[in-house]
């Protein structure tokens, strides 16, 4: 794998400081572990949806935060004692616990979250401020020389 030297970017761009470090971040070799698998889907032009594979998780067994442009999912199995109990043939069905990352774009908000069939499904929105929003300028609205 080649890696990238990102300093002449420092150099050149003034105030990108986060988007350098979200391409370093992705340059590093940490890979996330592929477990539990998911899909991202956009559903609309600003609406997003995660979907992940929890079989074997109970909602209480999960928990979702958000802060500084990252989603943490995590999952943390309850009980040990009922598992140790059973004798398994085949274990097919990953039971361990986890912890994924998803680095949120600027002004993306998590509106929700559900649980259904083994599937977690967290829905995301961009919302972009009013102030970010393009505005259509009046021509001969302004009028700079007041004194004049």
């Amino acid at each position: 794998m080649r890696t990238v030297d990102l300093s002449p970017l420092y150099r050149s761009f003034i105030g990108f400081d986060h988007l350098a470090s979200l391409m370093d971040a992705a340059a590093r070799t940490d890979k996330q572990p592929s477990f539990p698998p998911y899909n991202i889907e956009a559903l609309d032009k600003d609406k997003y949806r995660i979907t992940m594979a929890v079989a074997g998780f109970s909602d209480n067994e999960l928990t979702i935060e958000s802060e500084n442009n990252t989603l943490k999912v995590a999952g943390i199995k309850a009980d040990k004692s009922e598992a140790d109990e059973r004798k398994f043939i085949h274990q097919g069905i990953a039971q361990r616990n986890f912890e994924r990352k998803f680095q949120l774009g600027d002004h993306v908000k998590v509106l929700g979250a559900d649980l259904a069939n083994g599937l977690l499904s967290i829905d995301l929105q961009r919302e972009i401020p009013e102030a970010l929003k393009p505005r259509k300028i009046e021509i001969g609205s302004g009028n700079l020389l007041q004194g004049k």
